[in-house]
This record gives structure tokens, C-alpha cells and sequence, in this order.
């Protein structure tokens, strides 16, 4: 009796020795892994276990007081042939680029939800998302359809529901579109299934995002892997 109550007591000291210190720092939040977040004081992350996935976690945070705050998250999905890395990826693959964007604008063929403050355009029966890589309004809304792209390497916004219900321009290959790299990549609603290189998040959840992002926040976008060379905490 005396040797079990003696291993007992010793079980319990090294319970106390080995756990966790009382008062410790809890790991750092994701942001505060990153090596760059854009610099603004919104930035939602997007998160795949590896380049083969489809399916990972959108999350959204806003820092506040010098601290980085989980505001909520979401399942995602990603492009049908999963990630590649944004500065090689190639048009027509239905890979999600990886990398840190900006959000333009926001778009939708219903109304912005309540509480939206970032610029919205409305989706109409000729509202167009330009492809084509001979056409100038390359990787551009377009509305009416630009003469000098081809309809058949243009998105028809309104033919895209519920996906473009309500969305977010993914600034990827925007501010100086390079030809062949990309065009049309959106934060928007699920479809049926993955993507061809956006990532989409339910319908409850993008309303949510829309009513939460900010411009005067500079809201960003992070596209990554959970590791290896397209890792988020890489950006």
C-alpha cells in the first residue's frame, strides 16, 4: 500500500513539474506568425493544408489596440487543381494563386448587405469580366463587353449564381496585369463544388465579410499553404 500511494505522489509531481507553467504566453495568433500582413489593420487569411488541397479555412481578423483579434472563419474552398504560387501561376490551370492582395472593390448580383462600407458595383445583364489576353481591358470589369474582347475568354458576371451573389475583387495579377498569369480571381460565394482558382466561402459568411470589411482598415487577402514553400506565414 505505502509503494502505491508513494507512486502516486510521484505521478503527481511530475504532472506538476511537466505541465504547462501557469501565466504563459498562449502561442501567437496566426497574423503575428506572418511576415508581412499587408500593413493595414484588417487581413483575412485563407488556409490549405498543402498545394493538392481544395478545401481549407477562411479566417478574418482585425487588430485593434496593437493586437491581432479573431473576428470569424469559415470553411473555404480553393481552385479545383488546388494552389501553385502566385508569380508563376498560369492562366487557364484552376489553381488559387498564393500570395498577399489587396480588395479593390466588391461586387454582387443582389444588393451589398447591410453594414457594407467598402465600394460595391452592382452586377447587370452586361456587366463583364474581361480574360481575353490580346483585349486592353485585360483582367478588368468591362461593362458593356469591350470590343476587342472575345466573349468566349470573358466571365458574364450575371450567369454566375449563387457564386457572384456577392464577392471581392482579389487584387492577383491587377495593378499591372501581366499577360497569361491570371485574371478573374474573387472572394466569393460556393458553387457546386471548387473553384477555378478563386476561393469561395458559404453565402452567411461573405455576407458577414462584407458587412465587416473596411477601406479606411486597408483590408488585405492571404492566400497559403499550412507549410512548405507556398506556407502563409511565408507572406
Amino acid at each position: 500500500m505505502r509503494c502505491v500511494r508513494a507512486t502516486l505522489v510521484s505521478v503527481a509531481l511530475l504532472t506538476l513539474t511537466v505541465g504547462p507553467a501557469r501565466g504563459a504566453e498562449p502561442p501567437p495568433l496566426l497574423p503575428d506568425r506572418m511576415a508581412d500582413t499587408g500593413g493595414g489593420e484588417q487581413l483575412l487569411t485563407a488556409v490549405a493544408p498543402d498545394t493538392a488541397s481544395t478545401t481549407g479555412t477562411l479566417t478574418w481578423w482585425q487588430r485593434e489596440d496593437g493586437r491581432w483579434r479573431e473576428i470569424g472563419s469559415a470553411p473555404a474552398r480553393f481552385g479545383a487543381r488546388g494552389l501553385t504560387e502566385g508569380t508563376t501561376r498560369r492562366q487557364g490551370t484552376s489553381t488559387t494563386p498564393t500570395g498577399i492582395y489587396d480588395l479593390p472593390y466588391a461586387f454582387g448580383a443582389l444588393p451589398a448587405p447591410p453594414g457594407t462600407s467598402h465600394p460595391y458595383r452592382a452586377v447587370h445583364e452586361n456587366s463583364w469580366w474581361c480574360q481575353d489576353n490580346t483585349a486592353r481591358a485585360y483582367n478588368r470589369w468591362t461593362e458593356p463587353l469591350a470590343a476587342d474582347c472575345a466573349a468566349d475568354r470573358a466571365e458574364h458576371l450575371s450567369s454566375y449564381r449563387p457564386q457572384y451573389d456577392h464577392a471581392l475583387v482579389v487584387g492577383f495579377n491587377y495593378d499591372r496585369p501581366v499577360r497569361g498569369r491570371g485574371a478573374g480571381i474573387f472572394l466569393h460565394v460556393d458553387g457546386k463544388g471548387a473553384t477555378a482558382g478563386c476561393v469561395s466561402v458559404p453565402a452567411e459568411a461573405m455576407r458577414r465579410i462584407l458587412g465587416w470589411v473596411d477601406p479606411a482598415l486597408r483590408p488585405h487577402i492571404a492566400i497559403g499553404t499550412a507549410d512548405g514553400p507556398t506556407a502563409i506565414v511565408r507572406h
